[in-house]
C-alpha cells in the first residue's frame, strides 16, 4: 500500500497543474476574446455611425459655404455696379431709356432674376402696397449701407416685379408622408437672395440699386452645390449625395428624385425634422427618411433679414449601402473569429500536453541568473511533459530579459544623447533670446536717435533760413560788384543746399510718416527703367555693363517716389562699388514669401564688396563708408521705407565678389 501510494502520488499534482494550465490557456480563447471582440464590435459600430454623422455635417458646411458665396457675390456686384462710371452716366443722362436699358443688361450679365431701382420714398410700390423700403436690405441701403440676406417675397410680390418669376415660383405640393398636415395645394411664395446697395440720382436723391435670384426651383442652383458636396468617387458604390432647398417645409429646389424622371419638388419634410430646425433653430444631424428612402441627412435653418427662420438648407447620402458595408464587415469579423477559434483551440490543446521541463533545471537557472549570471539556461533541447515546456519558455523569457537589459542601456545611451540635444536647443533659445534682446536695444537707441535727429534737424533750419536769407540781402546790396565773389556766392549757395539735403534726410530719417506719399500700384521694371536716366552720368564715369532681367508679373503697392529713391539709392550704391568698372545686374522676379505672394527687386555688382563687419552695420543710421559725401542714412531710410509697405531688404556680400541687395514687396490687391 505504501508503494501504490507512493508512485500515485505525483499524478495528482501533474494533473492539477495540466488543468489549470488548459483553463488558462482556452480562457482568452473562448471567453475573453468573446467578450472584447463584442465591446469592440460595439464601439467600431458607434465610431462608424459617428463617422458618418461627421462627415454629412463637413457636407452641410461646404453646402452652407456656397449659399454664403453666393449671398456674398450677389452683394459684391450689385455695389460694384452702384459706384461704377457707366451707372453713374446712365443715372445723370437725360435719356429716359439709357438707364433702364444698363439694368437690363446688367441684369442679364450677372445672372439676376430682377434688378431695380427704389427711391427713399419707397417707390416703386409693390402690387401689395407695401413699399420696397420696408425690406431690412433696401432700408439699410436707404440709410447708406449695402445690405444682403435672403428673404421670401410673396406671390403678389413676386408678380409687381416680373410675371414669369411668379410663375417659376409656385410649386405644387405632394402629399408627404410624416409631413405636418396642411390644407395647402401650392406654395405660391418664393426665396430670393435679396441685397440692395445705396446710389445717387441725378437729381440729388438718396436711392437703392435692389437686385436678387429667385431660389425656386433653381435647378443649377441647388446641382452645383450637390456637384460641390459628393464629387465623383467620394461615395461608395451604390450610394449618392442629394441636396434640397427648402422654403419653411417644401422643397422648392432638389435633386432628390420622386421618380426615376422626376424631382421631389413640392414634397415636404417630415414634422420631427420640421420642429427641431424650424421651430426650435437646430441643426439636424441623423439619419432621416427621405421621400422614398432613408438618408444620413443634416438640415440647418435659414433666417431672413427679418431674423425669422424660413427655410432649410439639406445635405445627405443614402444609408442604405453604408449599412450593407457595415454589416457584412460585422459578418466578416465573426466568421474570422470562429474559423481562428475552430483552429486555434486544437492548437493550444495539443501544446498543453508537453509544457512542463524538469523543476531542478529550472530552480538552478533561477538561482544563476539571480547571482547575476544572466546568460544560464536551462539547456533543454527538447521537451518529453509539460514541465519541460516551462522549462524551454523560461529560457525565452530569460532572453527577454537579457534583450531587455540590452535595451534598458541603450535606451538610457538615448536618454544620455537627447538630455544633450535639449541643452544644445535650450542654448540655442537663450542665444535667439539674447539677440532679440540686442535687437530690443537697437530699437530702443533708434527712437532716442529719431527724437534727436528730429530736434536737431529742425533747429538747423532756422540758422539756414538766416543765412539764405542774409546771403540774398549781401548779393542785392552789392549790386554788379557781386559778381566778383560770384564763385564764393555759389560756393556757399551749394553748401547751404547741401546742409538742407541732410536735414531732410534726418527728419525723413526721424519721421519717416510725415514725408511718405499718397501708394499706388507699379510695375517694378517701369519704376527701374524710371530711374535709369537718373544715373547715366555715373554710369558713363566708369566702364558699367548693365544686366536687366525683368520677369516680375506682379505689381507692388508704394509711393512711387519712395520706391524710386530706394532704387536709385542702392543702385548709386553698387557704382561707387565699382570705380573701375564692372556689370550692373538688375532684375525682378514673383516670388512668395512665408506664403504671401510678392515681387523682389535684385540690385547686384561686381564691386569691391564687403567684409561681415561692415554688413552688420549698413542698415545702422549714420554709419557709411563714403567719408565726405555719405550721411550714413540712404540705407537706414530705404530699410524703413520698405519695412512700412510690409516688405523687407537683405544683401549678400564677400570682399572681392560684389554686393547683391534684394527687396522683397507684397503683392498690391
Amino acid at each position: 500500500m505504501t508503494e501504490a501510494g507512493h508512485s500515485g502520488a505525483p499524478a495528482r499534482p501533474a494533473r492539477s497543474i495540466r488543468f489549470r494550465l488548459l483553463a488558462i490557456a482556452l480562457l482568452p480563447t473562448l471567453v475573453i476574446l468573446p467578450l472584447l471582440l463584442g465591446i469592440t464590435i460595439a464601439r467600431w459600430n458607434t465610431k462608424f455611425d459617428a463617422l458618418l454623422i461627421t462627415k454629412v455635417n463637413g457636407d452641410l458646411t461646404i453646402a452652407h459655404q456656397y449659399l454664403s458665396r453666393i449671398l456674398e457675390n450677389t452683394g459684391e456686384h450689385i455695389q460694384a455696379l452702384a459706384v461704377s462710371a457707366a451707372f453713374r452716366d446712365a443715372a445723370g443722362s437725360s435719356d429716359a431709356i439709357k438707364l433702364p436699358a444698363l439694368l437690363e443688361k446688367s441684369r442679364q450679365t450677372l445672372g439676376l432674376d430682377f434688378l431695380m431701382l427704389v427711391d427713399g420714398a419707397g417707390q416703386p410700390v409693390d402690387a401689395t402696397g407695401q413699399a420696397q423700403s420696408a425690406w431690412p436690405v433696401v432700408a439699410s441701403a436707404l440709410g447708406g449701407k449695402s445690405s444682403t440676406a435672403i428673404d421670401i417675397f410673396s406671390n403678389e410680390q413676386l408678380t409687381a416685379v416680373s410675371q414669369a418669376l411668379a410663375k417659376r415660383a409656385r410649386i405644387d405640393l405632394v402629399e408627404t408622408a410624416n409631413a405636418v398636415p396642411t390644407d395647402r395645394k401650392s406654395e405660391t411664395r418664393g426665396m430670393v437672395v435679396h441685397s440692395a446697395s445705396p446710389v445717387t440720382l441725378a437729381d440729388g436723391r438718396k436711392a437703392a440699386l435692389v437686385g436678387g435670384i429667385l431660389l425656386n426651383q433653381n435647378l443649377i442652383f441647388i446641382d452645383t452645390i450637390n456637384d460641390l458636396v459628393y464629387r465623383d468617387a467620394s461615395l461608395p458604390e451604390g450610394s449618392k449625395g442629394t441636396a434640397t432647398l427648402f422654403l419653411d417645409d417644401v422643397r422648392i429646389s432638389t435633386n432628390v428624385r420622386l421618380f426615376e424622371d422626376r424631382r421631389a419638388l413640392g414634397t415636404r419634410v417630415s414634422g420631427a425634422v420640421r420642429a427641431a430646425v424650424l421651430d426650435e433653430g437646430q441643426t439636424w444631424l441623423d439619419s432621416a427618411f427621405v421621400v422614398n428612402d432613408w438618408y444620413i441627412s443634416a438640415y440647418e435653418p435659414i433666417v431672413d433679414s427679418f431674423g425669422k427662420r424660413v427655410g432649410m438648407l439639406y445635405v445627405g447620402f443614402l444609408e442604405t449601402p453604408f449599412r450593407q458595408a457595415k454589416y457584412t464587415t460585422l459578418l466578416t469579423i465573426v466568421l474570422a473569429f470562429l474559423i481562428v477559434t475552430a483552429i486555434s483551440v486544437p492548437i493550444f490543446l495539443r501544446w498543453a500536453r508537453a509544457i512542463f521541463k524538469p523543476l531542478e533545471r529550472m530552480s538552478d537557472t533561477i538561482a544563476k541568473v539571480e547571482s547575476g549570471n544572466m546568460g544560464a539556461r536551462t539547456e533543454l533541447k527538447a521537451a518529453s511533459d509539460e514541465i519541460g515546456r516551462v522549462a524551454l519558455h523560461l529560457d525565452g523569457l530569460l532572453d527577454q530579459l537579457q534583450q531587455r537589459d540590452r535595451e534598458l542601456r541603450q535606451w538610457n545611451e538615448e536618454l544620455n544623447d537627447r538630455v544633450a540635444a535639449r541643452t544644445s536647443e535650450l542654448e540655442l533659445a537663450n542665444r535667439q533670446i539674447e539677440a532679440t534682446t540686442k535687437q530690443l536695444i537697437m530699437s530702443e537707441k533708434l527712437a532716442a536717435i529719431g527724437e534727436i535727429t528730429a530736434g536737431v534737424a529742425h533747429e538747423i533750419n532756422n540758422p539756414i533760413a538766416v543765412i539764405q536769407g542774409n546771403l540774398d540781402v549781401v548779393r542785392s546790396v552789392l549790386g554788379a560788384q557781386a559778381d566778383e565773389a560770384k564763385v564764393e556766392f555759389r560756393l556757399i549757395d551749394e553748401q547751404i543746399h547741401r546742409i538742407s539735403q541732410i536735414v531732410t534726410k534726418l527728419l525723413q530719417f526721424a519721421k519717416p510718416e510725415e514725408y511718405a506719399g499718397y501708394v499706388e500700384r507699379h510695375a517694378p521694371a517701369e519704376v527701374i527703367s524710371d530711374c535709369l536716366p537718373l544715373v547715366q552720368h555715373l554710369m558713363h564715369k566708369a566702364e558699367i555693363r548693365l544686366v536687366r532681367d525683368d520677369r516680375a508679373t506682379r505689381l507692388v503697392l508704394m509711393n512711387r517716389t519712395e520706391l524710386q529713391q530706394v532704387a536709385v539709392n542702392l543702385i548709386v550704391n553698387a557704382l561707387h562699388a565699382m570705380p573701375r568698372g564692372g556689370t550692373l545686374t538688375i532684375r525682378t522676379l514673383d516670388q512668395d514669401f512665408e506664403g504671401k505672394p510678392g515681387v523682389t527687386l535684385e540690385i547686384a555688382d561686381t564691386g569691391v564688396g564687403m567684409t561681415p563687419e561692415l554688413l552688420g552695420k549698413i542698415f545702422d543710421p549714420f554709419f557709411t563708408t563714403k567719408r565726405q559725401e555719405g550721411t550714413g542714412l540712404g540705407l537706414s531710410i530705404s530699410q524703413r521705407l520698405i519695412a512700412r509697405q510690409g516688405g523687407g531688404i537683405s544683401v549678400q556680400s564677400a570682399p572681392g565678389k560684389g554686393t547683391r541687395f534684394s527687396i522683397w514687396l507684397p503683392e498690391a490687391n
